[in-house]
């Protein structure tokens, strides 16, 4: 876990008063930890938890994780961090035909890339849901022993009939009625694989006139014949993830179960599952209590599991990590930092109303950040060749090369200065020549003066052009007692300043342009098919020429390129002396009207 604290500010979300009000009452004082994956929410023997409160972050790993989850590692961890708490790490594997490895690993690698960890002291706090399926088999076993669970035999459709609906009251199953003798073999036969998937359920018994849907027996467990990625075949029973989730919490010993506002209706029978094996003796008080918050909704963007799936089953993407998803493995090789998702989950704080959060934000907080923490390089990314006719040559007829002094960051001088070479031959920005120039044009034009950065002072003298009348070199003459850091620099007035690289000291790379991968602000509104909202131009793939320097940057090394914005060393494709570069996000937000 990450060893940074920040303050607690008294109140400052509805979140951190209920803990607060929970510790100043003692609420969890003696609250006991057997301190490994088990039966921990039981146990008489064991130490007093020096943690004063337990959170988790519990994600189910049937897909990688997103932007909004990032909002929840980061509240889960976080109020651990800050109230000397711990968080642990525990996913939700109760669908095995959903869930691999490849998503456990995935996950885990998210939440340390964003600082957190799951280790403390000698305490590893990383847990799978399905180490408690002995447990929770128990536990529903108890249930029916109790009279508070039944197996029911109608097929999915008469279950969502007899369900009701919001205005009318649910009809009891004609199994109902079952003996717990009767209930218990049905139970085991299900266990031992005697009955088909989909045959029968395992429903809680509740009240099936209840206002609350799912108050209306809800099913806990179905016959499921699928391998899973942690227990392999050794079930074909399976809990449902709304009768586990409330289990593991309790047996891990959480104090704050955080969830977001579409468990808000779950969260009755959250309660009275646990209640009724407390008093079944299984579990003991104080029992954990569920939160909720209102989930990240963030424009340009889908959140939905099922659709990012489509998108990258359907190949929409090249990948999970693909820089234009909003998975946090995408977000990472696109450049994202976790600084900066820490600036943005902490400005659009935790509340319970749910909103719309504009997509610039995050690319604010992301600017911010790497504002601060990249350093300054040159790029070209749309090279026309300048020429500087009477720049002097060797005794070889070759140019000479110069020796230029560029800031490495401006707002950090202590990290001092680079060489860049000037030679005769330069590249520029096409756009920074315009033979027939606009209003408020303040570069390259004929006759026209300019400041190459960091070097001279160069008066335009014409261009050359292809047959089809496209300029191709632009010729200057430079003003030698003009040089940047030189008593003379300030001796021409100019309105205009260029960047360039040398021909000779360039590199050559592959720059990848990326832009929001749909084009409407909520995609897939209405009828449409979100499909459709795709942003076809979301990605532009470009040959540049770079300063020599960023020949040797590492993967994920970020920096500004200077007029353009924020590019990362791509974490997948770069190779030692050869990186390809990914644009994380433009120096302004150019969706601005």
């Amino acid at each position: 876990m990450s060893s940074e604290k920040t303050p607690i500010p008294a109140g400052s979300n509805f979140i951190r008063a209920i803990i607060e009000k929970d510790l100043s009452q003692n609420k969890y004082a003696t609250k006991k930890w057997a301190g490994s994956p088990g039966d921990a929410a039981h146990q008489d023997t064991g130490v007093v938890d020096a943690a004063k409160i337990r959170t988790r972050f519990p994600p189910e790993p049937n897909g990688y994780l997103h932007i909004g989850h990032a909002k929840s590692i980061f509240l889960n961890f976080g109020l651990a961090r800050d109230f000397d708490g711990i968080c642990h790490l525990r996913f939700d594997d109760t669908n095995p035909e959903k869930e691999s490895q490849e998503y456990v690993d995935s996950i885990s690698d998210s939440v340390k890339w964003l600082g957190f960890g799951w280790d403390n002291a000698n305490e590893s706090n990383l847990y799978f849901a399905s180490n408690y399926f002995d447990l929770m088999y128990r536990a529903a076993e108890s249930l029916i022993e109790t009279g508070h669970a039944y197996v029911d035999e109608q097929s999915a459709d008469e279950m969502r009939i007899n369900r009701g609906t919001l205005t009318e009251a649910g009809k009891n199953s004609p199994y109902r009625g079952r003996t717990v003798a009767e209930n218990l073999a049905r139970f085991r036969e299900m266990r031992d694989g005697k009955h088909a998937d989909g045959s029968m359920v395992l429903r809680a018994k509740i009240d099936m006139a209840s206002p609350n849907i799912n108050m209306r027996d809800p099913a806990i467990y179905r016959v499921r014949r699928a391998h899973h990625h942690n227990t392999g075949d050794q079930w074909c029973i399976y809990p449902m993830y709304t009768f586990a989730h409330p289990i593991e919490d309790a047996l891990e010993r959480i104090t704050h179960s955080i969830c977001t506002l579409e468990f808000e209706d779950q969260r009755p029978f959250y309660d009275w599952l646990l209640e009724r094996l407390a008093e079944a003796g299984l579990l003991a008080h104080p029992l954990p209590k569920q939160y909720e918050f209102a989930r990240l909704n963030l424009t340009y963007v889908v959140l939905s599991k099922r659709k990012l799936i489509q998108l990258v089953e359907e190949k929409h993407v090249s990948g999970w990590d693909d820089p234009r998803l909003p998975t946090i493995a995408g977000a990472r090789r696109r450049g994202y930092t976790p600084a900066g998702f820490k600036l943005f989950t902490d400005r659009i704080g935790v509340s319970k109303a749910d909103s719309w959060i504009e997509y610039t934000i995050l690319e604010d907080c992301m600017r911010e950040v790497l504002n601060v923490d990249a350093e300054r390089r040159i790029a070209v990314l749309d090279p026309i060749k300048l020429v500087i006719d009477n720049y002097p040559l060797d005794s070889d007829g070759k140019s000479q090369s110069e020796d230029c002094f560029a800031p490495n960051h401006p707002l950090k001088p202590e990290l001092g200065k680079r060489t860049v070479q000037l030679t005769k031959e330069l590249w520029i920005e096409r756009e920074d020549f315009m033979e027939v120039p606009s209003k408020g044009f303040f570069r390259l034009t004929p006759d026209g003066m300019v400041r190459l950065r960091y070097g001279y002072v160069v008066k335009c003298t014409g261009c050359e052009k292809d047959a089809d009348g496209n300029v191709t070199v632009v010729h200057c003459e430079y003003l030698p007692d003009t040089k940047s850091g030189t008593p003379g620099s300030d001796s021409v007035k100019v309105k205009g300043n260029i960047h360039w690289v040398s021909v000779a000291h360039a590199y050559e790379a592959e720059v990848r342009l990326y832009d929001r991968l749909f084009k409407e602000a909520h995609p897939g509104e209405g009828d449409r098919d979100f499909l459709d909202d795709i942003n076809q131009n979301s990605v532009q793939v470009i040959k540049t020429q770079l300063e020599l320097s960023l020949k040797d940057a590492k993967p994920e090394e970020s920096f500004q390129f200077e007029r353009h914005g924020y590019f990362v060393a791509d974490r997948k494709d770069s190779v030692a002396g050869k990186p390809v570069f990914n644009r994380t996000v433009t120096l302004k937000d150019a969706w601005q009207k």
